[in-house]
């Protein structure tokens, strides 16, 4: 007997790929740092999908799911490889290829060179959307505690880039 309810039909999941791909490849590239491994890491999270049998009740839930699940996912990548597999910042490729949201160059350099804790927050809270509510919910930590490395994350990218602290 199939239960149809934990189904994908291959336009339900075409779908869900086209709303998502960009977020998802977006945050693997601030983690992974390099456009290949970026472009793996989406592949094998959609496979996740398509693997998973969970059942998404709005498209905030589905867009959460995928996010957590490419931090994760991420996050084990770096574990297994970071001392043979690493970029330079200088490697970065151009990001005129972006929408005209994304920062210039050499912010998304200093952004990605930030501690992971501080990029992160950074990246979902400016260039997802989310709320700090919704961020304390995905990456289990306080409110409070969001609130502080959002803000010493905008410290710290500031004074990389060049900015003085008191200002």
């Amino acid at each position: 007997m199939e239960n149809n309810s934990l189904l994908r039909t291959d336009k339900e999941l075409a779908e869900l790929y086209q709303r998502h791909v960009d977020q998802v490849y977006r945050l693997c590239y601030i983690y992974l740092k390099n456009p290949v491994d970026a472009e793996d890491a989406v592949q094998s999270v959609f496979v996740k999908l398509i693997k998973s049998h969970t059942v998404f009740n709005d498209h905030e839930h589905e867009k959460a799911w995928l996010m957590v699940t490419t931090r994760n996912y991420c996050k084990d990548v770096l574990k297994n490889w970071w001392t043979t597999r690493r970029v330079a910042l200088n490697a970065l490729p151009e990001v005129s290829s972006w929408n005209g949201h994304e920062p210039s160059g050499k912010v998304l350099a200093r952004l990605l060179s930030l501690p992971e804790k501080y990029k992160t927050v950074l990246y979902l809270y400016y260039f997802e959307e989310y709320s700090v509510k919704e961020l304390s919910e995905m990456l289990g930590h306080k409110e409070s505690t969001i609130q502080t490395q959002l803000s010493r994350g905008r410290k710290r990218l500031k004074i990389d880039l060049g900015g003085s602290y008191l200002e």
